[in-house]
Formats: C-alpha cells, sequence, structure tokens
C-alpha cells in the first residue's frame, strides 16, 4: 500500500557551458541538502505556469541565465513514489540547449560549480541522479525518455523504464 503523500511537479535542468561542463548547485536546503544536483524547483501549479515556464523562471532566478522555449530540449520525465519517505514526485527533465557564459555567482540555496562528465559519478548526489537520472540524461538527452521510480525508505530504489523515443537519425 502507498501512502498517501502530496504529489510536487518540478523540473529539473542541465546546464553546461562550451567546454561541456555541468552546472551543479551544492544544495544547502532540502530535498537534497549537502549534495550536488542540477538547478531546478517546483512548478507554480496555482498561477498555471507550465513546465517550460518554470525551466525558465528558475534558471534565471538560480543561474542568471536568460532562456526561451527554443533553448531548451525536453528529454523526459520521472515520476518518484516515496521519495524521502514523504512526497511523491513528476520531475520534468530538460537539456538547455544555450550554453552558460559564467559561473553564477551562490545563492540561499547554494554554491555552484562546473564538473566535467566523468566527474559526476564521484560527487555526492542522490541516488536517484546516480543510479538513473545522469545514466539515462547521456544516453537520451537528445531522444525523449519516461521513467518511474520507487523511492520507498528501507528499500532498493526500484526504476522502471516506461517509453523511450529516439530521436531519427538524419539519414533516416
Amino acid at each position: 500500500m502507498v501512502a498517501a503523500h502530496p504529489f510536487k511537479l518540478s523540473v529539473l535542468i542541465h546546464l553546461h557551458d562550451r567546454a561541456g561542463r555541468l552546472l551543479l548547485i551544492h544544495r544547502q536546503k532540502e530535498p537534497n541538502a549537502g549534495l550536488w544536483s542540477c538547478i531546478g524547483g517546483k512548478i507554480e501549479t496555482d498561477r498555471g505556469e507550465s513546465p517550460f515556464q518554470c525551466a525558465i523562471r528558475e534558471s534565471r532566478e538560480e543561474a542568471g541565465i536568460h532562456l526561451s522555449e527554443k533553448d531548451l530540449h525536453l528529454f523526459g520525465f520521472i515520476t518518484e513514489k516515496n521519495y524521502e519517505g514523504n512526497t511523491h514526485w513528476l520531475m520534468f527533465l530538460f537539456d538547455c540547449l544555450k550554453p552558460l557564459e559564467h559561473l553564477p555567482p551562490p545563492i540561499s540555496e547554494g554554491e555552484f560549480a562546473l564538473h566535467r562528465a566523468d566527474a559526476i559519478d564521484t560527487l555526492p548526489i542522490p541516488e536517484t541522479d546516480r543510479r538513473a537520472l545522469w545514466p539515462l540524461y547521456f544516453k537520451h538527452r537528445k531522444d525523449f525518455i519516461v521513467l518511474r521510480a520507487d523511492c520507498t525508505p528501507e528499500k532498493p530504489i526500484k526504476f522502471q523504464v516506461e517509453e523511450v523515443i529516439e530521436k531519427a537519425s538524419p539519414t533516416s
């Protein structure tokens, strides 16, 4: 039986610089305090905010980068059931197509750093990011993927890919 928890909608934005280094924030607040994560945030559902509008707003507020819809590629979403035992999440996953020009200054949520792709797995990151989100980003960021995760505490996280739509190659 799944506990009745609030269901929150959010976005996660993968930003990078021209050298391909990925922007992560060392979070000072929950969720994921003390861990490295991509920027993102909750969709303002009371205002009718779309996932794209949220990604644009969060990118501006957290990283100081001004984006439009054409600067973003929605490459999938993940449903996380029982995250930290108190919330269900539906998280829209974006790849930012516009490179960062500079490292953002620290914000109340944490400090930023740029990391090479091959260093991500050596960082303290959320377990769902380590086991699913980063591998899917590196494999499917040009495609579209739907994933679900059962994050019930005291149990191993279970992942299931529900759908993958691969981008057609230019020769198709």
